[in-house]
């Protein structure tokens, strides 16, 4: 009777041992959570209504960070030079996959691998065979800044009848905006406008850009970057202080003082970047998710920053407008 017990513990604790590392590896694959390198063009205070929508989305399609995804963050603070270093920062970091925006991050992103999905704006610098078919390691949403260069000018123009000079203030170091800048100027030229292009390539060169600037031009467009974006409340007081209407493409560009913004909606873009990196981290290949574009257009103005320039906003600007701010 003792040895028939005997037999029994021993099956039992033989039994548990070999459960045991079963056991063990399911509870480390459990807890074995993807990695989200996020490289973020601006600074984490500059860029947080944007990554708010973003987590938001994030959460509703269930991956709660710390639990079920662990984002590694990294700031490029408007800085180019800094992107390629943060990209391969990244890389070393093992991300399963990374999520950037703005051309220069996803270019800096595409350098440092060839291999861990991209989700960012690939369309204007190349980084994708086609929109319906990427055909690469690299995926996202274009914001399609280069397209809306001509429709700011227009929108300009029914604000200032009298518009004859234009002056553009350009990150040079951003393709996005250069190409943007680059159809200002054609358009510009088309409709007999002078046009003046002040070059930027780091927040120092912003004070020197200004000088003499009021006395040579009617009004300001700033091309989206974001050296211009992390700069945009010294951006809008030197143009406030040259007397100078400005027009940006996004309304974040304007809350601290600008005039007019017209652009894709940014927490739109981030919370559907949302939805291609939950397809990624899904099993979904990047080559094989077709790049979005832009839905939801925004224009908005800026009283408070009219009255400060003396202008008046004509009915039909502000009959069209989906947002003003008083």
């Amino acid at each position: 009777m003792l040895d028939q017990g005997r037999r029994s513990f021993m099956v039992l604790l033989g039994g548990v041992a070999a459960a045991w590392p079963r056991a063990a590896r399911a509870q480390q694959q459990r807890a074995k959570v993807p990695i989200l390198g996020f490289l973020g063009s601006g600074t984490q205070s500059s860029d947080s209504q944007f990554v708010a929508a973003f987590g938001r989305r994030m959460r509703a399609l269930g991956w709660i960070e710390g639990r079920d995804v662990t984002i590694e963050y990294r700031w490029g603070e408007g800085r180019a030079d800094r992107f390629a270093e943060l990209a391969a920062e990244l890389v070393r970091l093992k991300a399963d996959i990374v999520f950037t925006y703005g051309s220069s991050t996803s270019a800096a992103a595409k350098q440092a691998t060839s291999v861990i999905p991209i989700v960012g704006d690939p369309v204007e610098i190349g980084l994708v065979a086609s929109l319906a078919r990427p055909g690469s390691n690299v995926t996202g949403v274009s914001n399609q800044s280069s397209d809306l260069g001509s429709k700011r000018l227009e929108l300009l123009r029914d604000l200032l009848p009298s518009l004859r000079r234009i002056a553009v203030l350009v990150d040079v170091g951003n393709p996005s905006a250069v190409l943007d800048m680059g159809q200002v100027r054609t358009v510009a030229e088309a409709l007999s406008l002078e046009v003046a292009i002040r070059e930027i390539r780091r927040a120092e060169d912003v004070v020197s850009a200004f000088e003499g600037l009021g006395g040579h031009a009617d009004a300001l467009t700033i091309p989206p970057s974001a050296l211009t974006f992390t700069n945009r409340f010294r951006i809008n007081t030197l143009a406030l202080g040259a007397r100078l209407p400005t027009m940006y493409g996004s309304r974040e560009y304007i809350e601290p003082g600008g005039l007019m913004s017209y652009g894709p909606n940014f927490p739109d873009l981030f919370r559907r970047a949302a939805e291609l990196v939950d397809k990624v981290l899904r099993g979904a290949k990047p080559a094989d998710i077709p790049v979005e574009q832009p839905i939801k257009f925004d224009l908005v103005i800026n009283l408070i920053a009219a009255k400060a320039l003396g202008l008046q906003i004509p009915d039909k600007l502000l009959a069209t407008a989906d947002e003003i701010m008083e």
